[in-house]
């Protein structure tokens, strides 16, 4: 839709002419809303199965029907998720977790498998990946630089637990969709039967690519150019 806004419509575009920002991205959910419902009408109308202006809310109600749980389930999720963030309790479990591994002075890889294992619980509590890593880096760069290992290295092993168990913690916002899908095909299914089914699949996950970061660390393979292992 970018590219077939014309210059004379500057009102959609931002002082130096561009489109990004611009009103017309901060209005992107109406103008898409409006497009595509004078599609879907055109094309009913079209082909015949909107004969009248009553039948266009009725096909509505029908696409959003498969929906209606997801809806109510996401309401209160979202109580929830913005209760537990409002409770600073997940920034206080890191903090006192974080200070914890570093008070019982391990060394080598054992240290860096208890970083990673660390990371992986707490990421159950504090789903956004870029707040969790804003609190732990402060405190696990400098000691895992005074131990002599990259920080590219550290990171890449944060990574591991974060991607790991993002799909069996419940402040995952977006599990709720993953359940809207899964109950197409199981109506019982809930929170609980998602977070057992892909409860496997997260350990494998973690155990085998603890295993590929540690064939890393004791090969000396390059994260990438001229990123190693130890500084």
């Amino acid at each position: 839709m970018i590219p077939v806004i014309p210059n004379q419509f500057r009102r959609l575009r931002n002082e130096d002419g561009r489109i990004v920002p611009s009103p017309f991205l901060s209005g992107i959910v109406p103008i898409l809303l409006f497009f595509f419902i004078t599609l879907g009408v055109a094309y009913g109308y079209t082909v015949q199965k909107i004969k009248t202006m009553d039948d266009i809310p009725k096909y509505m109600g029908e696409a959003i029907k498969d929906m209606s749980s997801y809806i109510v389930l996401i309401f209160a999720a979202a109580q929830f998720i913005s209760y537990f963030n409002w409770s600073n309790l997940g920034t206080w479990v890191a903090v006192n977790s974080a200070e914890y591994l570093t008070s019982i002075d391990m060394t080598g890889i054992p240290v860096v498998i208890g970083f990673v294992l660390l990371t992986a619980v707490l990421n159950l509590i504090i789903f956004s990946g870029s707040a969790q890593w804003a609190l732990m880096a402060p405190i696990f760069i400098p000691m895992f630089m005074l131990l002599d290992y990259n920080p590219a290295f550290i990171q890449a092993a944060y990574r591991i637990a974060d991607s790991s168990t993002n799909i069996i913690t419940p402040l995952n916002p977006y599990i709720l969709i993953v359940l809207a899908f899964m109950r197409e095909y199981d109506k019982k299914a809930g929170i609980g039967t998602l977070i057992s089914l892909m409860l496997p699949y997260s350990l494998i996950f973690l155990g085998v690519w603890i295993v590929l970061l540690l064939i890393f660390a004791f090969t000396g393979i390059p994260f990438g150019p001229g990123v190693g292992v130890y500084l």
